[in-house]
């Protein structure tokens, strides 16, 4: 079988762990897209253009695109703006189901664009646990305000769906995929 190149059109370090772990070679060429969403796009909508967007601005013979997004309410919520912001996003989470959902886009001949959800149950939260959380800066680079590889852990009492869909990338998908494109 040939070996394809695979370009990931992303700086997330997250991304890039979970590609390395599951063995598939790539090199990094972010994309610089402006992410602010559509009037009235639904969640699915704006991480499948996101990560198709991500995908056709780095050249490349098999470009990778992905993006995630944390929804609760109907509400989407992507990477804090602020320790308060993160602060908020967490109060929202505590004690309730959420979505992450992660759209993809393998760019090769045809663009493949695809996405997964996990759903996600948060134990409720004190807001010292929150306080303190936040001080730790690490849920100020992640969807939703919280990292569940991280210290954020310990605030998920379970999940259903894929692990590495709430981590950033559905790898499961993304290797299906990638198989199906001969690599």
């Amino acid at each position: 079988m040939p070996e394809v190149e695979l370009v990931l059109a992303s700086q997330s370090p997250r991304r890039r762990e979970l590609l390395t772990a599951a063995g598939i070679a790539f090199r990094v060429h972010a994309a610089n897209i402006d992410e602010t969403p559509l009037p009235g796009e639904s969640p699915v909508d704006y991480v499948r253009r996101l990560a198709r967007e991500k995908a056709e601005a780095v050249p490349g013979a098999t470009v990778l695109g992905a993006d995630t997004v944390v929804v609760i309410d109907g509400q989407m919520l992507g990477k804090p703006g602020s320790p308060e912001d993160a602060a908020r996003m967490l109060r929202l989470l505590s004690g309730r189901r959420h979505e992450v959902v992660t759209g993809i886009c393998l760019k090769g001949g045809e663009a493949i664009v695809d996405h997964d959800t996990t759903a996600v149950y948060f134990a409720r939260l004190t807001e010292q646990e929150i306080l303190d959380y936040v001080a730790s800066r690490e849920p100020l680079d992640k969807a939703g305000g919280y990292a569940i590889q991280g210290l954020g852990s310990k605030f998920v009492e379970r999940i259903e769906g894929s692990y590495s869909n709430v981590v950033g990338l559905p790898v499961s998908l993304v290797y299906r995929y990638l198989r199906g494109a001969g690599m």
